[in-house]
Protein backbone atom coordinates (compact mmCIF):
# COMPACT_ATOMS: atom_id res chain seq x y z
CA UNK A 1 0.00 0.00 0.00
CA UNK A 2 1.23 3.86 -0.92
CA UNK A 3 0.44 6.24 1.68
CA UNK A 4 0.96 9.90 -0.03
CA UNK A 5 0.59 13.08 0.37
CA UNK A 6 -1.41 15.66 -1.98
CA UNK A 7 1.15 18.96 -1.28
CA UNK A 8 -1.13 21.73 -2.00
CA UNK A 9 -0.57 23.47 1.12
CA UNK A 10 2.67 23.64 -0.07
CA UNK A 11 1.75 24.18 -3.44
CA UNK A 12 3.95 27.44 -3.17
CA UNK A 13 7.22 25.79 -2.58
CA UNK A 14 9.24 25.07 -5.57
CA UNK A 15 9.02 22.35 -6.99
CA UNK A 16 12.45 21.02 -7.12
CA UNK A 17 12.27 21.45 -3.54
CA UNK A 18 9.26 19.89 -2.75
CA UNK A 19 10.84 15.98 -2.77
CA UNK A 20 12.74 17.12 -0.11
CA UNK A 21 10.29 18.80 2.05
CA UNK A 22 8.01 15.81 1.33
CA UNK A 23 11.12 13.57 2.99
CA UNK A 24 11.40 15.45 6.00
CA UNK A 25 7.57 15.09 6.63
CA UNK A 26 7.88 11.67 6.56
CA UNK A 27 6.33 10.67 3.42
CA UNK A 28 7.32 8.43 0.30
CA UNK A 29 4.91 9.25 -2.05
CA UNK A 30 3.34 12.31 -3.78
CA UNK A 31 -0.14 12.62 -5.88
CA UNK A 32 1.26 15.88 -7.66
CA UNK A 33 -2.19 18.09 -7.59
CA UNK A 34 -2.85 21.02 -9.71
CA UNK A 35 -0.21 23.73 -9.16
CA UNK A 36 0.58 26.95 -11.73
CA UNK A 37 3.73 25.71 -12.59
CA UNK A 38 2.85 21.75 -13.89
CA UNK A 39 -0.68 21.39 -13.99
CA UNK A 40 -2.56 24.45 -13.51
CA UNK A 41 -6.47 24.00 -12.88
CA UNK A 42 -8.37 23.76 -16.23
CA UNK A 43 -5.32 25.18 -18.54
CA UNK A 44 -2.72 23.50 -20.29
CA UNK A 45 0.11 22.10 -18.39
CA UNK A 46 2.88 24.32 -18.17
CA UNK A 47 5.84 22.47 -17.11
CA UNK A 48 8.69 21.38 -19.79
CA UNK A 49 10.83 18.17 -20.68
CA UNK A 50 14.01 19.10 -18.90
CA UNK A 51 11.71 20.94 -15.99
CA UNK A 52 10.37 16.75 -15.68
CA UNK A 53 13.99 15.63 -16.06
CA UNK A 54 15.08 17.82 -13.47
CA UNK A 55 12.19 17.38 -10.63
CA UNK A 56 12.67 13.40 -11.27
CA UNK A 57 16.52 13.97 -10.02
CA UNK A 58 15.29 15.27 -7.18
CA UNK A 59 12.84 12.63 -6.52
CA UNK A 60 15.22 10.44 -6.79
CA UNK A 61 18.08 12.39 -4.52
CA UNK A 62 15.33 12.81 -2.09
CA UNK A 63 13.90 8.57 -1.82
CA UNK A 64 10.34 9.97 -2.85
CA UNK A 65 8.01 8.97 -5.77
CA UNK A 66 5.04 10.22 -7.66
CA UNK A 67 2.36 7.96 -6.81
CA UNK A 68 -0.20 10.38 -8.60
CA UNK A 69 -0.96 12.75 -11.29
CA UNK A 70 -3.92 15.06 -10.35
CA UNK A 71 -5.05 17.02 -13.05
CA UNK A 72 -8.12 19.01 -13.39
CA UNK A 73 -10.07 19.99 -17.09
CA UNK A 74 -13.49 20.39 -18.12
CA UNK A 75 -13.76 17.81 -20.40
CA UNK A 76 -17.53 17.07 -19.29
CA UNK A 77 -18.65 20.31 -19.68
CA UNK A 78 -21.56 20.94 -21.42
CA UNK A 79 -19.56 23.78 -24.09
CA UNK A 80 -18.06 21.76 -26.55
CA UNK A 81 -15.19 24.16 -27.82
CA UNK A 82 -14.15 23.59 -23.98
CA UNK A 83 -14.27 20.30 -23.92
CA UNK A 84 -12.13 19.67 -26.80
CA UNK A 85 -9.78 22.36 -25.20
CA UNK A 86 -10.03 20.09 -22.57
CA UNK A 87 -9.06 16.86 -24.76
CA UNK A 88 -6.15 18.48 -25.21
CA UNK A 89 -4.88 19.68 -21.92
CA UNK A 90 -4.92 16.02 -21.03
CA UNK A 91 -3.04 14.87 -23.74
CA UNK A 92 -0.27 16.46 -22.56
CA UNK A 93 -0.53 15.46 -18.94
CA UNK A 94 -0.96 12.20 -19.78
CA UNK A 95 2.79 12.87 -21.24
CA UNK A 96 3.78 13.76 -18.76
CA UNK A 97 2.88 11.45 -15.99
CA UNK A 98 4.62 9.38 -18.80
CA UNK A 99 7.50 11.21 -19.02
CA UNK A 100 7.67 10.87 -15.06
CA UNK A 101 7.61 7.29 -14.89
CA UNK A 102 4.14 7.04 -13.09
CA UNK A 103 1.28 5.07 -14.14
CA UNK A 104 -1.41 6.46 -12.37
CA UNK A 105 -3.87 9.81 -12.87
CA UNK A 106 -6.43 10.99 -10.51
CA UNK A 107 -9.40 13.17 -11.84
CA UNK A 108 -12.68 14.13 -11.49
CA UNK A 109 -15.81 13.93 -13.65
CA UNK A 110 -16.11 17.56 -14.18
CA UNK A 111 -19.78 18.18 -15.69
CA UNK A 112 -22.44 19.94 -14.45
CA UNK A 113 -25.08 18.80 -12.35
CA UNK A 114 -27.87 20.80 -14.01
CA UNK A 115 -26.53 19.03 -17.42
CA UNK A 116 -26.03 16.26 -16.45
CA UNK A 117 -26.96 13.87 -19.44
CA UNK A 118 -25.62 16.43 -21.42
CA UNK A 119 -22.18 16.48 -19.51
CA UNK A 120 -22.38 12.56 -19.54
CA UNK A 121 -22.57 12.66 -23.52
CA UNK A 122 -19.55 15.00 -23.42
CA UNK A 123 -17.63 12.72 -20.97
CA UNK A 124 -17.57 9.43 -23.10
CA UNK A 125 -16.83 11.91 -26.28
CA UNK A 126 -13.53 12.49 -24.92
CA UNK A 127 -12.89 9.16 -23.13
CA UNK A 128 -13.47 7.83 -26.77
CA UNK A 129 -10.56 9.66 -27.77
CA UNK A 130 -8.84 9.46 -24.52
CA UNK A 131 -9.12 6.08 -23.36
CA UNK A 132 -7.16 4.33 -26.06
CA UNK A 133 -4.23 6.16 -25.20
CA UNK A 134 -4.42 5.66 -21.16
CA UNK A 135 -4.69 1.87 -22.57
CA UNK A 136 -1.84 2.42 -24.57
CA UNK A 137 -0.10 4.33 -21.90
CA UNK A 138 -0.24 1.98 -19.91
CA UNK A 139 -1.46 4.24 -17.07
CA UNK A 140 -4.87 4.15 -14.89
CA UNK A 141 -7.19 6.29 -14.24
CA UNK A 142 -8.72 6.68 -10.71
CA UNK A 143 -12.16 8.90 -10.69
CA UNK A 144 -13.87 9.84 -7.93
CA UNK A 145 -17.34 11.67 -7.70
CA UNK A 146 -17.40 15.37 -6.83
CA UNK A 147 -19.67 17.97 -4.65
CA UNK A 148 -21.27 20.17 -7.81
CA UNK A 149 -20.56 17.95 -10.70
CA UNK A 150 -22.68 15.86 -12.72
CA UNK A 151 -21.65 12.39 -10.73
CA UNK A 152 -22.54 12.88 -7.20
CA UNK A 153 -23.61 10.25 -5.49
CA UNK A 154 -21.13 6.85 -5.12
CA UNK A 155 -22.97 4.30 -6.16
CA UNK A 156 -23.88 6.12 -9.47
CA UNK A 157 -19.75 6.96 -10.00
CA UNK A 158 -19.56 3.50 -9.56
CA UNK A 159 -22.52 2.00 -12.10
CA UNK A 160 -20.33 5.12 -14.74
CA UNK A 161 -17.35 3.61 -14.50
CA UNK A 162 -18.37 -0.29 -14.57
CA UNK A 163 -19.53 1.30 -17.44
CA UNK A 164 -16.65 2.07 -19.42
CA UNK A 165 -15.17 -1.44 -18.95
CA UNK A 166 -11.83 -0.58 -19.25
CA UNK A 167 -9.24 -2.23 -16.22
CA UNK A 168 -7.33 0.87 -16.60
CA UNK A 169 -10.41 2.94 -14.73
CA UNK A 170 -10.82 2.60 -11.61
CA UNK A 171 -13.02 4.32 -8.55
CA UNK A 172 -11.22 6.53 -6.28
CA UNK A 173 -13.57 7.02 -2.90
CA UNK A 174 -12.79 10.56 -1.28
CA UNK A 175 -13.36 10.48 2.46
CA UNK A 176 -14.21 14.26 2.53
CA UNK A 177 -17.00 14.01 0.00
CA UNK A 178 -18.70 11.16 2.24
CA UNK A 179 -21.51 13.11 2.59
CA UNK A 180 -22.28 14.27 -0.88
CA UNK A 181 -22.16 10.89 -1.94
CA UNK A 182 -25.13 9.43 -0.01
CA UNK A 183 -23.74 8.62 2.88
CA UNK A 184 -22.57 4.99 2.61
CA UNK A 185 -18.98 4.22 2.85
CA UNK A 186 -19.66 0.74 3.47
CA UNK A 187 -22.24 0.16 0.60
CA UNK A 188 -19.95 2.05 -1.26
CA UNK A 189 -17.26 0.07 -1.11
CA UNK A 190 -18.48 -2.80 -0.93
CA UNK A 191 -20.35 -2.04 -4.51
CA UNK A 192 -16.64 -0.88 -5.76
CA UNK A 193 -14.95 -3.51 -4.73
CA UNK A 194 -11.84 -4.09 -6.92
CA UNK A 195 -12.64 -1.39 -8.75
CA UNK A 196 -11.82 0.84 -5.24
CA UNK A 197 -7.85 1.49 -6.01
CA UNK A 198 -7.43 4.56 -4.20
CA UNK A 199 -9.15 6.63 -1.17
CA UNK A 200 -8.77 10.26 -0.33
CA UNK A 201 -8.04 11.27 3.29
CA UNK A 202 -9.37 14.27 5.30
CA UNK A 203 -12.35 15.10 7.42
CA UNK A 204 -15.50 16.95 7.18
CA UNK A 205 -18.78 18.04 8.39
CA UNK A 206 -22.19 16.31 7.46
CA UNK A 207 -23.51 19.26 5.65
CA UNK A 208 -27.46 17.56 5.82
CA UNK A 209 -27.09 17.54 9.71
CA UNK A 210 -29.25 19.74 11.65
CA UNK A 211 -32.17 19.41 9.15
CA UNK A 212 -29.85 21.09 6.56
CA UNK A 213 -29.23 23.87 8.61
CA UNK A 214 -25.62 22.70 9.53
CA UNK A 215 -24.43 25.53 7.30
CA UNK A 216 -26.81 28.99 6.42
CA UNK A 217 -26.29 30.24 3.34
CA UNK A 218 -27.92 33.24 1.36
CA UNK A 219 -30.06 33.09 -0.18
CA UNK A 220 -32.21 30.36 1.15
CA UNK A 221 -32.00 27.34 -1.32
CA UNK A 222 -28.84 28.18 -3.07
CA UNK A 223 -27.50 25.01 -4.51
CA UNK A 224 -23.62 25.56 -3.56
CA UNK A 225 -21.94 22.42 -2.03
CA UNK A 226 -20.12 22.81 1.02
CA UNK A 227 -17.58 20.46 2.69
CA UNK A 228 -13.96 20.72 3.76
CA UNK A 229 -10.75 18.86 3.56
CA UNK A 230 -9.80 18.76 7.59
CA UNK A 231 -7.86 16.85 9.94
CA UNK A 232 -8.90 13.20 10.98
CA UNK A 233 -11.21 14.08 14.22
CA UNK A 234 -12.10 16.96 13.24
CA UNK A 235 -15.13 16.65 11.70
CA UNK A 236 -17.47 13.84 11.23
CA UNK A 237 -16.83 11.21 8.66
CA UNK A 238 -17.12 7.55 10.49
CA UNK A 239 -13.09 6.58 10.35
CA UNK A 240 -13.68 3.23 11.85
CA UNK A 241 -16.49 2.55 9.66
CA UNK A 242 -14.55 3.14 6.46
CA UNK A 243 -11.08 1.17 6.98
CA UNK A 244 -13.36 -2.00 8.22
CA UNK A 245 -15.29 -1.46 5.21
CA UNK A 246 -12.07 -1.03 3.33
CA UNK A 247 -10.42 -3.85 5.29
CA UNK A 248 -13.55 -6.35 4.53
CA UNK A 249 -12.83 -5.78 0.71
CA UNK A 250 -9.14 -6.15 1.00
CA UNK A 251 -7.88 -2.79 -0.18
CA UNK A 252 -4.23 -2.68 -1.12
CA UNK A 253 -4.21 0.35 -2.82
CA UNK A 254 -2.80 4.03 -2.50
CA UNK A 255 -4.24 6.41 0.25
CA UNK A 256 -3.59 10.19 -0.24
CA UNK A 257 -3.93 12.44 2.60
CA UNK A 258 -5.75 15.19 0.75
CA UNK A 259 -5.98 18.07 3.87
CA UNK A 260 -6.00 21.70 2.45
CA UNK A 261 -7.48 23.32 5.75
CA UNK A 262 -4.54 24.42 7.19
CA UNK A 263 -1.68 26.33 5.24
CA UNK A 264 -0.85 28.13 8.15
CA UNK A 265 -0.01 25.01 10.34
CA UNK A 266 0.55 22.63 7.07
CA UNK A 267 3.52 20.97 8.58
CA UNK A 268 1.99 19.88 11.44
CA UNK A 269 -1.05 18.99 10.18
CA UNK A 270 0.77 16.75 7.82
CA UNK A 271 2.98 15.02 10.19
CA UNK A 272 -0.31 14.51 12.21
CA UNK A 273 -2.07 12.87 9.23
CA UNK A 274 1.03 10.49 8.50
CA UNK A 275 0.53 9.15 12.23
CA UNK A 276 -3.34 8.71 12.27
CA UNK A 277 -3.54 7.08 9.33
CA UNK A 278 -0.65 4.63 10.05
CA UNK A 279 -2.66 4.21 13.42
CA UNK A 280 -6.20 3.21 11.78
CA UNK A 281 -4.22 1.11 9.21
CA UNK A 282 -2.53 -0.80 12.37
CA UNK A 283 -6.12 -0.97 13.94
CA UNK A 284 -8.12 -2.58 10.80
Amino acid sequence: MKIAIDPNMFRFTPLLELPKLVAELGYEWIELSPREDVLPFFRHPRIDDETLRRFRRELDAAGVGISSVLPLYRWSGPDEEEREAAVRYWKRAIEVTSLLGVDAMVSEFNGRPEESSRSEGKFFKSMEELLPIFEREGIALKLEPHPDDFVEDGHVAVDMIRGINSPNVQFLYCAPHTFHMGNDAPGIVRHAGDLLTHVHLADSFDHTASSGLRYIVNPPGSPVRVHQHLDIGQGEVDWDELFDSLREIGFDGTMTVAVFAWEDRARESSTYMREKTAEYLAKW
